[in-house]
């Protein structure tokens, strides 16, 4: 039987993409083709065409338009010094291979992945995002994913890459994030990170791993609201504060519905929420209002002994232990004195010396010494 009914007659050879996706095609799609010598091989810029003969690869060729004869195949040599001569056809296929950056490939988990978090234990998380890839090495790529398919589009080895960057996520992962409370500040390190370790496992099949992005790592949704509750008790002083306001939410949506089914229950406990909140309300952001209030008017004292600020409620000052607290002061110098005291222990003077005339502290109108730096009583700079 006569093997070569089924091949196909070429003398001109090319390829468009219109579809975008496709990365290897085919010449012809099944079989061997008789390609005659002296046929027009065409190779668009980002396109590399790859000769097989006799199921091995012979030759690639870059862009440019190319004539094929025994200058470009050494095969066409011993195939021209067979008796047919020149007419004798070469019987092969031509790959054209797409050289360009294919973008937007999806990657994701399928089912949560386990973490240990060292804040909230083991936890599970999900992530996705996108990649680009490039073939760098036509050859390499044929022979080891596409073999003797006439067509190879991305959709078809997408999910198999998908899985390999969620393997490699899950380890990646276990040995660099030790929390997710700081995930979203360290997702491009994480991403770049990631591309290096799959570095290895794209160049395998010839290809180029050029980008990866990281679009969300999430944990299950009953953890999501766990972030939710912690940020909201920050927002308030402690937890006491945050129930109360809950409470008050609470309050006002049975009032708005009680308000509007007045006629179907009791009238009177819309009227009565409403009344309550604006007590609590009150209670709530008065108390803080006042404090905050208070905290602001209130300034620092001043410690008699050093001059360095110190809280005014303090008894004793934090920088140099001078007593806050007024029992007795010497009238000379206005150094604190024992009760017992009889002389002052910084300058002598009797304990009972009245003090002499001095000046007024502009602030509670109290009189000072005349060498005074700071008031007696109110801790004020003179």
């Amino acid at each position: 039987m006569d093997n070569r009914v089924n091949l196909i007659f070429l003398e001109n050879l090319e390829w468009f993409d219109d579809s975008g996706r496709e990365l290897v095609h085919r010449i012809p799609a099944e079989g061997s083709g008789e390609i005659k010598y002296g046929a027009q091989l065409t190779v668009r810029e980002n396109q590399a065409a790859v000769f097989f003969y006799q199921g091995k690869a012979v030759e690639a060729f870059g862009p440019g338009r190319h004539t094929l004869k025994t200058g470009n195949i050494p095969l066409l040599t011993k195939i021209a010094s067979l008796p047919w001569g020149l007419s004798s056809p070469l019987q092969a296929e031509v790959y054209f291979v797409n050289m360009k950056i294919f973008t937007n490939l999806k990657w994701g988990t399928r089912d949560p992945v386990a973490f240990k978090d060292a804040d909230l234990g083991l936890i599970r998380l999900r992530a996705f995002g996108v990649f680009n890839l490039q073939i760098v090495q036509p050859v390499l790529f044929i022979n080891r994913m596409v073999g003797t398919q006439g067509m190879l589009e991305t959709g078809e080895i997408e999910d198999y890459l998908n899985r390999v960057i969620v393997s490699r996520f899950n380890d990646f992962m276990g040995k660099t994030i030790d929390t997710i409370l700081n995930l979203p500040a360290r997702y491009d390190e994480l991403a770049r990170g990631l591309a290096q370790r799959l570095g290895d496992d794209f160049r395998h099949f010839g290809l180029r791993l050029t980008h990866l992005y990281i679009n969300a790592i999430t944990p299950p949704p009953e953890v999501q609201k766990a972030f939710d509750d912690r940020s909201r008790v920050g927002v308030f002083d402690d937890m006491t504060k945050l129930m109360q306001m809950k409470a008050a939410m609470a309050m006002e949506k049975a009032a708005e519905g009680g308000a509007e089914g007045a006629g179907d229950g009791n009238p009177a406990m819309g009227l009565g929420m409403g009344l309550m909140m604006p007590a609590m309300f009150a209670q709530y952001f008065g108390a803080g209002h006042a404090s905050g209030a208070q905290d602001a008017v209130a300034p620092p004292a001043a410690c008699q002994e050093c001059g360095k600020a110190i809280p005014r409620e303090a008894r004793f000052c934090p920088a140099c232990g001078h007593q806050q607290l007024i029992f007795l002061q010497c009238g000379h110098c206005g150094k604190n004195l024992a009760p017992n005291a009889r002389f002052c222990s910084r300058c002598g003077h009797p304990a009972d010396a009245k003090p002499a005339a001095g000046r007024l502290c502009a602030h509670c109108a109290t009189e000072n010494l005349s060498d005074a730096i700071y008031c007696n009583a109110c801790g004020e700079k003179l």
